[in-house]
């Protein structure tokens, strides 16, 4: 069950629903990406150029799969290693898409990270996607974490915010291409993911929908 649906302005454009997901949900939700990582296995993609390898693990949900090696990022229709279609969005996902972003049109990625042994991400944009226009959605499970959001500018300040297990965010409009990362994931605070951890669901919409 949802567990929340008040959201808090973190900033323009962004808001944060604390708690969104009760536990028993939350439980749902992991199982369900552990289920799906059967036959769409985490991998760890190479950076552009350098092919240096993320410190997280990916996966992907969805008709599009977020991707990035040695030639760029991109979105791909099938999974890099089984060259089998992405196994398609939690039900649960979708909904939480309905429910808190103002978009005439579904998701069609969930890039799914796992988080474990120091992982962490940089500040970087999501602007790989043709619908620009369409906010991106966050689920935290998990491990609490300690998540950084800036301007549209690299040098602009940031701030820092905790994330809980169950948490949601969404960033748009204004704050669509805001730099963004994962500084500092705590480890052991949470035994919901198995072999510890955290997970982020990361929503979007990759095409623009036909009017």
């Amino acid at each position: 069950m949802i567990a929340s649906r008040s959201a808090v302005a973190v900033s323009p454009g962004v808001m944060l629903w604390r708690g969104y997901f009760d536990p028993a949900t939350q439980q749902q939700l992991v199982s369900d990406v552990f289920e799906l990582a059967g036959c769409a296995p985490f991998y760890c993609p190479r950076m552009p150029r350098s092919g240096k390898r993320f410190s997280v693990e990916e996966t992907n949900f969805g008709s599009l799969g977020w991707y990035s090696d040695k030639t760029g990022y991109r979105y791909e229709t099938t999974h890099p290693c089984t060259r089998q279609p992405w196994p398609e969005i939690p039900e649960l996902l979708d909904r939480a898409w309905d429910a808190v972003c103002d978009y005439p049109a579904p998701a069609e990625c969930c890039l799914v990270n796992l988080y474990r042994n120091g992982a962490r991400m940089g500040l970087h944009q999501d602007r790989d996607e043709q619908a620009l226009d369409a906010p991106v959605l966050s689920v935290s499970l998990g491990d609490r974490a300690v998540f950084r959001i800036g301007g549209t500018q690299r040098r602009d300040p940031t701030a820092s915010l905790a994330l809980q297990s169950g948490d949601v965010l969404v960033f748009g409009g204004v704050a669509r291409f805001a730099y963004h990362g994962i500084d500092r994931v705590f480890a052991g605070t949470s035994l919901l993911v198995p072999g510890g951890g955290r997970i982020s669901l990361t929503l979007r919409r990759v095409t623009q929908p036909r009017k």
